[in-house]
């Protein structure tokens, strides 16, 4: 019993470290006072000025362009180059492996240092920029979450589709689509969360007039926070809430059916 009631205490102190913090920007973002310590009322003063301020609207939507066009095309390059991967032989694939954990155990600064030594010598720097680094460091979380997945299916099926005469693409969508679709989905999810809130390497390869949430934060904390940002990170913390709400709905439903057509 207390073995199970210090598991208990343990686990609420963690939980607590974790979520205490956002229920508390959760609160200031409805706060009518600036003040972080006194409580002035409840309003949704902060929401209207936010939807209001064109410098903070402004750079959520070039966070959010460059966060889905990333994150978009570093899945479908990261799930290719997974199926490359996975076809490899096992020395081919080790070294393969070692070069895809390179960029993840790199610091965020020299990625974005090199990077934007690169864009300088070939090019000017500017959204485009932001973009190709965005791709870049997001493809080896694609791969590491798609490979698994790969590594699952039988090869058998696959063969036995060209063998009944199936064309390669449509027994690739057919046997071998539907059984990597989680580790795809888990990867893109991934890829969004890194680029989302990336500072370091959007900030050496941004060029001048381009501004993301994390470096426009950057930039105004000579002044202060704002509020409106409260407001900001608490929509962005039920979007993110939400889609991980439904993720986990269909996943449970899917499981289910699944077991449903096994009996």
């Amino acid at each position: 019993m207390v073995k199970k009631g210090l598991e208990r205490i343990y686990l609420i102190l963690i939980f607590l470290f974790l979520y205490l913090p956002i229920a508390v920007l959760i609160v200031l973002s409805f706060n009518d006072s600036k003040s972080r310590v006194m409580w002035g009322g409840f309003t949704f003063k902060w929401y209207r000025e936010l939807l209001e301020s064109s410098m903070i609207m402004e750079a959520f939507q070039t966070t959010i362009v460059i966060t889905l066009a990333a994150s978009t095309l570093a899945t479908l390059l990261g799930t290719m180059a997974a199926i490359g991967i996975h076809a490899m032989k096992k020395r081919n694939r080790t070294l393969m492996l070692g070069a895809t954990n390179i960029p993840l155990l790199n610091a965020d600064i020299v990625t974005g240092i090199s990077m934007m030594l690169i864009f300088v010598r070939f090019t000017s720097l500017g959204l485009h920029t932001v973009l190709i680094a965005h791709i870049t460091f997001n493809i080896p979380y694609v791969i590491l979450n798609v490979l698994p997945k790969l590594n699952q299916t039988s090869a058998s099926a696959y063969e036995a589709a060209l063998d009944l005469g199936a064309k390669p693409l449509y027994a690739f969508f057919k046997i071998v689509w539907p059984q990597i679709v989680p580790g795809v989905l888990s990867g893109f999810l991934m890829s969004v969360t890194m680029s989302l809130d990336d500072f370091s390497i959007t900030y050496f390869t941004k060029g001048a007039g381009v501004n993301t949430l994390s470096t426009m934060i950057y930039t105004e904390l000579r002044k202060g926070i704002m509020p409106q940002m409260y407001a900001l990170s608490t929509i962005l913390f039920l979007i993110a809430f939400a889609l991980l709400l439904l993720i986990n709905f269909r996943s449970s439903r899917a499981a289910k059916q699944a077991e449903q057509t096994s009996y």
